[in-house]
């Protein structure tokens, strides 16, 4: 027969703040995109070109597309927002929200956009290179 678990009070106490730091967390996030959309999403498109993990016949194209979804986040809901990275939510422990919903968008959109040739790496490389750019935009404390 299993275990009943019953938490006490500080249980739940000590869980409500870890599930209320992650959201904070979050939220922080998606404000510090929001108010960094152009560099961010050049600094993104740069690095995907230059590491050879995005073919395209035009990088400024791949950076309306990536500041478009960009500024899509902001006005999505929480219920959307994991929808769309349900897919990647396992691909790194501790992932940032905002660079798994622009690997998400790269790897599910931008593979059938006119100007990109090809992806290549895998799912994990995309996610690395698109997360080394985006926290140079977020507070240390992220």
């Amino acid at each position: 027969m299993g275990k009943i678990f019953r938490p006490n009070n500080k249980e739940s106490m000590l869980l409500s703040r870890i599930e209320s730091s992650k959201e904070k967390e979050r939220r922080i996030a998606i404000e510090t995109a929001r108010d960094n959309l152009e560099p961010m999403s050049n600094a993104v498109s740069q690095k995907l070109v230059e590491n050879s993990l995005i073919e395209t016949t035009s990088k400024n194209s791949l950076q309306e597309q990536i500041e478009k979804k960009l500024e899509a986040l902001v006005k999505l809901d929480d219920f959307e927002i994991d929808y769309q990275i349900a897919p990647f939510r396992e691909l790194v422990t501790a992932p940032n929200v905002v660079s798994l919903v622009i690997t998400a968008f790269v790897l599910e959109t931008l593979i059938n956009h006119k100007d990109v040739i090809d992806i290549y790496g895998s799912d994990e490389e995309i996610y690395h290179c698109i997360n080394t750019q985006v926290q140079k935009y977020m507070p240390a404390n992220l």
